[in-house]
């Protein structure tokens, strides 16, 4: 036991000590800093000069620090119930001193508290029965007393639905309708005070206020003081919930509140979500976050709002499924019929509710299809129309738990016209002046809000005595009749969800980056102002411009792929030009960042001091490599590490000799690395490019600086390759490598690769995975297909929107010629290439010590062009038992139980994959982790099925009017995981609520937020450049950092303020899934997880925050904490529960 104490003290006093030196020169700086009265003085600068020589000499030190303390830190044990305490994931756990984090899951296994929509999914039989003229429901019947004690409350609540780009670009439909409909809305609301209106699309609203006058602004800023207009939801967007990342999601609610309250000074109460196509829990979670108390959802099954209905639990508090109390809880209302037009909400009946559009008078442009136009109302007809009306209202009202009851007035781009206005609000009138002067009728009617609504019914539940139920799970996936599951924009333009994922890692490492150089240059100049030459108001403005190009592709006809050609160009250009500005922030803010002396810092827009390693020549083009020019002299890589954690990190880059060293800059340590080949094509090898891969160690946050030079011949590890293709072997073109050929009985043997962790078999023949075996384990059956769907034959087929398959179902891939199989071995990677016509599929294993060596990396390059109603899908078969039952995330947050169910069509059983899903048996679990959104299905046990792409020739009639033909060259990403279960191991699918282990966890952020490697010019003139090494270790690995964003100044617009908007999230996992081996990692852990309190001093050390206050999941200010629980100086303390997203308000130092 002294044996292995003492190398942990040792290790301990060498951490104390080396940081207690850092903190003594950090303070000497800062004394020395406040005696200055000119920063640019000499005296100054030969004070910063010794200083950052002792900070060089410690620089290697400081970043042995950061693995020591990792490595010590993971395998200390739980002491108490005081602060924070690191815990090793390696070790096991009984239940009974499970870590926080496993407890929250075992807490919920089993619950019974409230419904769950997998069992009512297991209830209804989804027989589609005919409900007469409410076709989807049932007949509704009543007996006209039921309103004598308690009126019928009537809200009839006007909107215009604005899809920010669909037919459409954002800015043609701005144009030609939306500017239109928010004039006219000014107007005919300032008429008369009784008329009210909501509005969802902030991106709209805030480019019409740039457009109006001062006047204006007054008159709207009347409205909303005086209730008559509402903004909802108050996102850029109204968000896709199912392939939107919640980075995402919540970004854009950000932008839209802050734009709110920086113009209006009000903040939402209610969500609005009329047109996604199937809702996410996650959405939820981030409303009720954001402030929100209700919110009100559209677009569900038939057969489960049918039963909702049945059940008068259309109303519901929504809860998550992880949280075993009502914190998350927020009031959800789902409208019960087809659709949110005017036929589809007054009441069951479409043919009448249809007559109560007034947009739709004879003479007019629109008609009713039911043949029954609407009629203005006279003296003459008021009763009878009011009575009509009335019974749609009771109707629906017999639906619902109280008597106030909802109805939207409204459609897509409505109110285009001021007559509209005049029609609606005018006729509508005189049936409520008629309910007002009859009470026998028992009903009150009026022009509302959704506030409004919201208000009335919890007054009358209250007056009830009534609690809406609780409910947990999903509304996916979307069926809107009959057998037409919309599943397909699941995967639709693929090529653009990842596009959509590149430029979120971008904003992220931006925002970092640009945060802590802001702060670093207040530090520095030690008056808390900004260096003058970094163009930070420009900046700035790229920062924004990238947050609102990513958040309006958030948009249900973004980056689900459903908006016409022309507009997909036009997001897919805003997403491009967005990721070259952003870069040029990124690169800014590490040039200030690196130098050692920062009065060498310039700004120079056409030649910036450093590049990116690649280039993205379009939006519709794939990134490609630079290739770096080697000579003796070194050329310096700055590689940035976005991620909280330290990596080992397999780093790329092309160069174009095959003979290269890598060495770190600071302590000249030679990195393992290896030379691969480029190939121009499948079997020709480039003469004049290389690609060079090392291993690099980036401390959390870091900018680490490697030099590369020209080595002598042949003193570089060169990768060798082996080449095979059946009955035809190839002619090989490799002047720099070692190839060889499969002789027999060679080629008849399975193709194999390993590391410490993993070994695989694939197949000779096609090169695809047949076996896997986690080391020391035994070999398990994991193979890798390819398949393609058709779709139905009958005059309904597959579509943007939806996946209608054919009835033969999947067909193998099978091709004219056996495919090309490439196996590349080296030092740093190993890895077997397949070349299909149609993909490219590659399989490689990164003989790394951490948990990148863990996981099995597989990419394809996608090209269908060729084909006509294809679909093209990647499945793995695996001997996990896990019966009909799979997981899926929502949105990268939490993940979902599936349930394979054989009543459903096949297209039924297809689920969103944001980033993850797995399957497992009481002895193990095969995760696979996506670095793109896409549509994922488990149909037999044991298998896990991703769709790559769709080629469709055909509209699927949802009014998009095009099918979906404009495929490109389209790159996938995915790491598959293989662990075994163990410790909590239960029933097979027993439990509805399961998390991600934390290797997944570690893995999956290592997928989404790649180093990003930055090269300096090759000029022997660079200066000195030294690293930046903000935190002195790792967070908890269940600690994520999910932003560090720039508030812009309350005074002056489109500049930063010195707040920053500090937002962590505590990620649940699971811990009967871990490796034998203990990973370099830890995690919080404390006797009572629900009342964790973390020093945020500690845990960011040795960044520095001058103050912290807990704020809403937006930042509004009137959410932060009072300024009583403001904590100006340290400790900084704040609880971080699991699987919850904390938002601070802070000023860093």
């Amino acid at each position: 036991m002294k044996r292995k104490l003492f190398p942990l003290l040792v290790g301990g006093v060498f951490c104390v000590v080396v940081m207690s030196l850092y903190r003594m020169l950090e303070m000497m700086q800062g004394a020395e800093l406040q005696h200055l009265e000119a920063p640019a003085g000499q005296d100054f600068y030969r004070l910063q000069q010794q200083i950052d020589k002792l900070e060089r000499l410690l620089s290697a030190n400081n970043r042995l620090v950061v693995t020591l303390r990792d490595s010590l830190l993971h395998r200390q044990a739980p002491q108490g119930g005081g602060g924070a305490v690191n815990v090793s994931a390696g070790s096991a756990h009984s239940p009974a001193d499970a870590p926080p984090g496993c407890r929250l899951a075992q807490g919920m296994k089993g619950r019974a508290d409230g419904v769950q929509l997998l069992d009512v999914y297991n209830l209804l039989p989804f027989d589609n029965a005919d409900g007469g003229a409410w076709k989807q429901g049932f007949e509704i019947s009543y007996r006209g007393n039921e309103w004598d004690e308690q009126p019928l409350e009537v809200l009839l609540v006007p909107h215009s639905h604005n899809d920010p780009g669909w037919l459409k670009t954002f800015e043609n439909y701005y144009q030609d309708q939306t500017r239109h409909i928010l004039n006219n809305m000014l107007i005919k609301l300032t008429e008369d005070s009784r008329r009210k209106m909501i509005w969802a699309e902030i991106s709209y609203f805030s480019k019409w206020w740039n457009d109006i006058d001062e006047q204006k602004r007054e008159m709207v800023k009347r409205l909303v003081g005086a209730g008559q207009l509402e903004l909802v939801t108050g996102g850029w967007v109204m968000a896709d919930e199912a392939n939107s990342h919640y980075f995402a999601l919540l970004d854009q609610l950000i932008e839209g509140h802050q734009w709110i309250q920086r113009h209006l000074g009000v903040r939402p109460r209610s969500g609005w979500a009329v047109d996604p196509f199937g809702h996410s829990p996650s959405m939820a979670y981030l409303l009720k976050g954001a402030g929100l108390s209700n919110m009100v959802i559209q677009r569900v099954h038939y057969a489960v709002k049918k039963h909702f209905a049945q059940q008068q639990t259309l109303e519901f508090l929504w809860r998550q499924s992880w949280d075993s109390s009502p914190r998350s809880d927020i009031t959800c209302h789902m409208m019960p019929f087809y659709s949110y037009d005017v036929p589809h909400t007054c009441g069951p009946n479409p043919a009448v509710c249809c007559q109560f559009d007034f947009h739709r008078l004879p003479g007019g442009r629109a008609m009713c299809p039911w043949k029954k136009s609407p009629q203005p109302i006279t003296e003459q007809n008021v009763q009878e129309r009011a009575l009509l009306l009335l019974d749609q209202y009771r109707q629906k009202s017999r639906l619902f738990r109280s008597h106030v009851l909802l109805v939207p007035l409204g459609d897509d781009f409505r109110f285009v016209e001021a007559s509209e206005w005049d029609a609606q609000s005018g006729n509508y009138q005189k049936l409520f002046d008629y309910f007002d002067q009859h009470p026998e009728l028992h009903v009150k009617a009026r022009f509302g809000t959704l506030s409004d609504y919201f208000e009335a019914l919890h007054r009358r539940l209250d007056a009830m005595g009534t609690a809406l139920p609780a409910l947990r799970g999903d509304f996916f996936t979307y069926a809107d009749r009959d057998d037409h599951y919309w599943s397909g924009y699941f995967t639709s333009r693929p090529f653009y969800k990842r596009l959509d994922r590149t430029l979120e890692a971008t904003l992220r490492a931006t925002e970092i980056l640009f945060s802590l150089a802001l702060a670093e240059m207040r530090r520095f100049r030690g008056d808390g102002l900004l260096v003058a030459d970094f163009p930070v108001r420009e900046h700035f403005r790229r920062l924004t411009a990238g947050r609102r190009s990513l958040a309006l592709f958030q948009h249900h006809d973004g980056i689900t792929g459903t908006s016409r050609d022309p507009v997909v160009v036009d997001y897919g250009t805003r997403l491009f030009h967005s990721i070259m500005n952003l870069r040029q922030v990124l690169q800014s803010s590490a040039h200030w960042l690196l130098l050692l002396d920062k009065s060498q810092y310039y700004h120079n827009q056409s030649k910036p001091f450093m590049q990116l390693d690649d280039v993205i020549s379009a939006h519709n083009a794939l990134p490609l490599k630079t290739p770096l020019a080697l000579s003796n002299e070194p050329r310096s890589l700055i590689i940035f590490n976005p991620t909280e954690q330290l990596r080992s990190s397999v780093i790329s880059v092309v160069v174009d000799s095959p003979d290269a060293d890598v060495v770190d800059a600071t302590t000249g340590q030679p990195m393992a690395a290896q030379i691969s080949a480029v190939w121009a094509e499948p079997t020709q090898a480039s003469t004049e490019q290389f690609q060079l891969d090392f291993v690099a160690e980036l401390p959390p946050l870091s900018l680490v600086v490697y030099h590369v030079t020209k080595a002598s011949f042949g003193s570089a590890h060169r990768a060798r390759y082996t080449f095979h293709r059946r009955g035809n072997p190839p002619a090989v073109q490799s002047e720099h490598f070692q190839v060889s050929g499969l002789e027999r009985p060679e080629a008849d043997a399975p193709l194999s690769l390993s590391n410490k962790h993993i070994s695989i078999w694939s197949s000779p023949e096609t090169g695809l995975l047949q076996k896997l075996r986690l080391l020391p384990g035994p070999v398990r059956e994991v193979q890798v297909q390819f398949l393609w769907y058709g779709t139905q034959r009958n005059q309904d087929k597959s579509g943007a929107y939806l996946f209608l398959p054919g009835e033969e179902g999947a067909q193998l891939y099978s091709s004219s010629e056996p495919p090309l199989v490439r196996v590349s071995r080296g030092p740093v990677f190993s890895d077997i290439t397949s070349c299909f016509r149609h993909f490219t599929h590659t399989v490689r294993l990164y003989h790394l010590d951490g948990h990148a060596g863990r996981s099995l990396e597989i990419s394809n390059m996608v090209d269908i062009r060729s084909e006509f109603n294809r679909e093209l899908v990647m499945r793995l078969v695996s001997d996990v038992a896990n019966g009909n039952r799979f997981y899926s995330d929502l949105n990268g947050f939490q993940m979902q139980q599936r349930r394979t169910l054989q009543k459903l069509p096949l297209q039924a059983n297809f689920y969103p994959m944001t980033s993850a899903a797995f399957l497992q048996d009481a002895t193990s679990r095969m995760s696979l982790l996506s670095a793109q959104s896409q549509a994922v299905a488990s149909l037999r046990p044991g298998e896990l099925e991703v769709v790559l792409d769709r080629r469709l020739q055909q509209d699927d009639n949802r009014g998009l009017g095009q099918g979906v033909t404009d495929n490109k060259l389209t790159a996938s990403l995915y790491h598959l995981l293989l662990e075994d279960r163990r410790g909590g191991a239960e029933e097979v699918g027993g439990a509805s609520v399961e998390h991600m282990s934390l290797l997944a966890h570690l893995t999956s952020l290592s997928l989404n937020h790649l180093p990003i490697t930055m090269v300096a010019p090759s000029d022997s003139q660079v200066p000195k450049l030294r690293p930046f090494l903000p935190l002195r270790s790792s967070l908890p690995c269940d600690v994520h950092l999910l932003n560090l964003r720039t508030l812009e100044d309350s005074q002056e617009s489109d500049s930063p303020s010195q707040e920053v908007a500090l937002l962590l999230h505590r990620k649940g996992f699971d811990c009967s899934s871990a490796p034998q081996a203990p990973l370099q990692c830890t995690w919080s852990a404390q006797e009572e997880y629900s009342s964790l309190q973390v020093d945020l001093d500690r845990l960011f050390s040795p960044l520095r925050f001058h103050s912290v206050r807990r704020s809403g999941l937006t930042l509004l200010r009137e959410d932060d904490q009072p300024e009583s629980a403001r904590q100006p100086a340290p400790p900084h303390v704040a609880r971080l529960r699991p699987m919850e997203i904390s938002a601070f308000r802070v000023e860093v130092a």
